[in-house]
């Protein structure tokens, strides 16, 4: 496979365990390690969490597929790897999850390490928490990062399993679990609580967005999301299109990003309740390319959920819809953004659509299940210490610049 043109010719990001921690990562791995040790919040507006948002309750979601598959995972690891691989539901790990290549923080069985019984087994977790289409974009987005390290040369660095599979709590005695697939560009979160299960934080990214050649020729990430969000936008009208427009400039990176759990972000754009009945059909198709990610019965209740929120769901956009863009949805139940990237394996220091981040986060306290999860030990374990460990009253750091 040729170089391309536009390739980054300068050193790409370290990747696995650097040789020398010099004080630059240092400082990077400080900062982040004292963002996931604060008390955990959720991110909020500047008026604070809301509460009551997330009953505890009984959806008739089936878990059992999801449950045989991590016990029949876990089965198959040896003693080291339980003991790397298997957290308690507070340990801190949860929140240690980033974007990058690099090798600090990361935590759990390397999926490379594993052989192929292994591999299918541990991904065998994530098809059977997920529906067929955000399992096949979870794999799609790890095979463009093989597609990274055949363009760059760097496929010990970049490679399609390069990702940290961690397990959490204890699902063989049916109490509540999770698990994390953590790495470049696909970072998922997955908590489930009885037969309720939280899908968030999940940031999914890709650069290149489509394969032009090598093992994986063809695959493309986002078509949809990049389509729905400028059809949304150039439908609306000049008023509309003065609401929803949020800044004049393209965020330099994704708000509510890694070690951004408790960032503070008020309500700005258009209301979907100011929208046409077609305009929110079209909301509501594209916010199904985030919430149908997981499973059918799970995806049907989270929706549901985002829906009677309607009212009070904002559209934020920033940027040309003829060029790159941003845009984000915004309810007191869901965050989803949206973002044109710089590139990073390529040498263009600009906005472009060869690479893409996105984000879903479950505001007011519910990433990562947490309110879930003190419901559940205040209604099943009242003399026992809350289920979440330490997280960060507000990450006083910013991750801009920081997450390739």
């Amino acid at each position: 496979m040729g170089e391309p043109v536009g390739l980054r010719k300068r050193g790409n990001p370290p990747t696995r365990k650097p040789e020398t921690w010099t004080p630059d990562l240092l400082d990077k791995v400080a900062w982040r390690v004292k963002a996931a040790h604060e008390p955990f919040r959720g991110v909020a507006t500047s008026d604070g969490i809301r509460p009551g948002l997330f009953p505890l309750r009984d959806t008739g979601a089936d878990v059992r597929k999801a449950c045989r598959a991590v016990e029949e995972y876990l089965a198959g690891l040896t003693a080291q790897q339980r003991a790397e691989g298997r957290f308690t539901m507070d340990d801190e790990s949860w929140r240690h999850w980033n974007n990058g290549a690099r090798y600090f923080l990361r935590h759990g069985v390397l999926l490379e390490d594993l052989d192929d019984v292994g591999r299918r087994q541990a991904m065998n977790v994530v098809r059977e928490s997920l529906s067929a289409y955000g399992y096949g974009q979870v794999v799609d987005l790890m095979h463009l990062n093989l597609t990274i390290g055949e363009l760059s040369g760097n496929t010990h660095g970049l490679n399609e399993w390069l990702y940290w599979f961690s397990v959490y709590g204890e699902p063989e005695n049916g109490g509540p679990w999770g698990w994390q697939l953590d790495g470049h560009h696909v970072n998922v979160n997955c908590v489930f609580v009885g037969n309720q299960m939280v899908l968030t934080p999940t940031f999914l990214g890709a650069e290149p967005v489509i394969a032009g050649g090598g093992k994986y020729a063809g695959t493309m990430a986002f078509r949809g999301e990049e389509a729905l969000g400028h059809e949304l936008f150039t439908r609306f009208d000049g008023r509309q299109r003065e609401r929803a427009t949020i800044a004049d400039t393209k965020p330099q990176e994704l708000f509510v990003g890694a070690f951004r759990d408790n960032y503070e972000l008020d309500y700005r754009g258009l209301r979907l309740a100011e929208m046409s009945a077609g305009q929110r059909e079209t909301a509501r198709r594209l916010l199904g390319l985030y919430v149908n990610r997981a499973r059918e019965d799970q995806a049907r209740t989270r929706m549901r959920e985002v829906l009677d929120h309607e009212g009070d769901t904002y559209f934020g956009w920033a940027g040309d819809p003829d060029g790159t863009f941003y845009y984000r949805f915004h309810s007191p139940v869901i965050i989803v953004e949206f973002e044109h990237m710089p590139g990073v394996i390529f040498d263009n220091d600009y906005h472009s659509r060869r690479h893409i981040h996105t984000v879903v986060r479950t505001p007011n306290g519910n990433d990562f299940g947490v309110d879930l999860l003190r419901q559940h030990h205040e209604r099943h374990h009242r003399h026992r210490p809350s289920a979440q460990g330490p997280a960060p009253e507000r990450a006083q750091e910013s991750a801009q610049g920081e997450e390739e």
